[in-house]
């Protein structure tokens, strides 16, 4: 639950720039503010140019306060903002200001946690804000815009609400126990609990190869030692950021780098040359490499055309086989600005190129990629808590179904509970402090 206090925070990201802000909440915001700018009243929701002192009466800075009265704010309670010139000393001296006039620092996500437990937001949609900030996409960005109105938990209250019409249902019969349900409303009952859980099947899925525009895409480029994947890393990032050289092994650990494709902020990893390596450092970068691969959301498959195939390369294709079975791929022939010497039955190339001229049709090809994942209109969990709830949910319901069946109605309506009690965690669990404590400290201060 949340205490009294007055809590104060800088809201803005450090560094240097035209206005900081600094955000107050709680019953003695506007009484505080009133001390620091010798005020004697605000407007409420009007921007106010004022002089800002400290303790000892000395002048900080010339800033807009603007006063939102609770319950019309985000936290529902009295909130002043104050907007002073940016840059580390005038917004840190303003909230010294504050914290001696009787505020506390608040704790990081303690504005969403106070929004939260007063109505004005519910989890689905202060996870939305939380993500919003961080978006690594504009397609993500669009959708976190639509669940912080509302989206996601729409459809969460009408998965809900179709679940508790089911259960009563049941929950009628129980209390006539003498009755039992109509073999017809059985079959309709079932056929509506298969319908919830082919939604939530889709939902959950689509989710999950969605991932990408929440957290950005990750992007591995694999091939065996001198294919040139340093060089399409450089290309691609546009400066020379991979040393390039034709020793084997000149790559011995990952190199991450983030770049903007399109509308999508992705992050980049050149790996180390797969192949057998004796050297002990050579040998770690490689085990990394494979880790790369099984973490990222596209891997990137360079071929040498120059070169005949060897053993090195069937083992990239193995390892494609093995570790980005389920991911996708792009395979490529690079250096095709020499004589083609490279075959090897049964592998497709999606592109030909060479990396150190022109690699604007790989660029496109992971812009199509990426932009695919976002071409459908389902709703889209985006945290791992909401994931786990629905799997949970799915659990619930297909364990109902053999009750259902024998109507072993307690056992079935014990299911459905659960399974209702799993959807609601998405958006309102009061139940769990704890959980709640750990989502909000996530979030950055101020926020």
């Amino acid at each position: 639950m949340i205490d009294n206090d007055t809590i104060a925070a800088i809201a803005t990201a450090n560094g240097v720039g035209s206005i900081a802000i600094i955000r107050l909440s709680g019953d003695d915001a506007l009484s505080i503010v009133k001390k620091l700018t010798h005020k004697s009243s605000f407007t409420n929701r009007y921007a106010t140019l004022c002089n800002v002192y400290n303790e000892a009466d000395e002048l900080i800075d010339e800033s807009i306060v603007i006063y939102f009265k609770g319950p019309h704010s985000f936290t529902a309670e009295d909130v002043v903002e104050i907007q002073c010139h940016g840059g580390y000393i005038v917004a840190q001296s303003i909230l010294k200001a504050s914290l001696a006039a009787g505020a506390r620092l608040a704790e990081p996500g303690e504005f969403s946690k106070r929004a939260f437990f007063n109505g004005r937001i519910d989890l689905s949609e202060a996870e939305a804000i939380a993500q919003l900030i961080e978006a690594k996409s504009e397609d993500a960005a669009k959708i976190l815009a639509a669940q912080m109105k509302g989206s996601l938990k729409e459809f969460i209250e009408k998965v809900r609400d179709d679940i508790i019409h089911i259960l009563a249902y049941s929950e009628v019969t129980i209390d006539y126990a003498e009755e039992d349900l109509p073999q017809d409303l059985v079959a309709q009952i079932e056929a509506k609990l298969r319908e919830l859980y082919k939604l939530l099947q889709k939902t959950l899925q689509a989710s999950k190869s969605r991932e990408g525009l929440m957290q950005g895409f990750r992007v591995a480029i694999v091939g065996k030692p001198n294919v040139g994947k340093s060089s399409l890393l450089n290309a691609l990032l546009n400066y020379n950021r991979a040393i390039v050289s034709d020793i084997a092994g000149t790559t011995r650990d990952t190199i991450e780098e983030q770049v903007k494709i399109g509308s999508h902020l992705i992050r980049i990893v050149d790996t180390a040359g797969i192949r057998e390596a004796d050297d002990e450092i050579e040998r770690i970068g490689i085990e990394r490499s494979l880790e790369a691969i099984e973490q990222s959301d596209i891997v990137v498959a360079l071929f040498d055309a120059s070169r005949e195939a060897d053993e090195e390369d069937k083992e990239i294709v193995k390892l494609l086989e093995s570790h980005a079975a389920d991911k996708e791929k792009i395979i490529i022939k690079n250096k095709i600005d020499l004589e083609s010497r490279f075959h090897l039955d049964g592998l497709e190339f999606d592109l030909e190129l060479n990396s150190k001229d022109d690699v604007s049709a790989l660029i496109e090809k992971l812009k199509a990629i990426m932009d695919a994942k976002n071409l459908s209109d389902e709703i889209m969990l985006i945290s791992q808590r909401q994931i786990q709830a629905v799997e949970e949910t799915m659990k619930n319901i297909k364990e109902a179904f053999d009750p259902l069946e024998s109507q072993e109605l307690e056992i079935f309506s014990f299911h459905l509970n659960e399974a209702v009690k799993s959807m609601a965690s998405i958006t309102r669990p009061f139940e769990n402090d704890e959980m709640l404590d750990k989502m909000f400290g996530s979030f950055c201060l101020g926020k």
